[in-house]
């Protein structure tokens, strides 16, 4: 999913992103997402189908969540 098009208010995100596809949005690497989650940080996450994948409403809750006030 081009960096563009994921997680925008405006338009319908998936369900459920891949790590590559947030790993993609946020600019990091799918190892840093992977550090994260053994560590508890970052949003929550799921299995599906042997593959870990992030709710799209929990990733944009956490990054409410860590808004600055400007």
């Amino acid at each position: 999913m081009p960096r563009s098009e994921s997680l925008r208010p405006d338009q319908a995100a998936p369900a459920y992103l891949t790590p590559r596809e947030l790993a993609e949005h946020w600019r990091v690497s799918v190892r840093s997402l992977e550090r994260w989650r053994a560590e508890g940080y970052g949003p929550r996450w799921v299995w599906i189908g042997g593959s870990v994948r992030y709710a799209a409403e929990d990733v944009r809750a956490w990054e409410q969540a860590r808004r600055g006030d400007r």
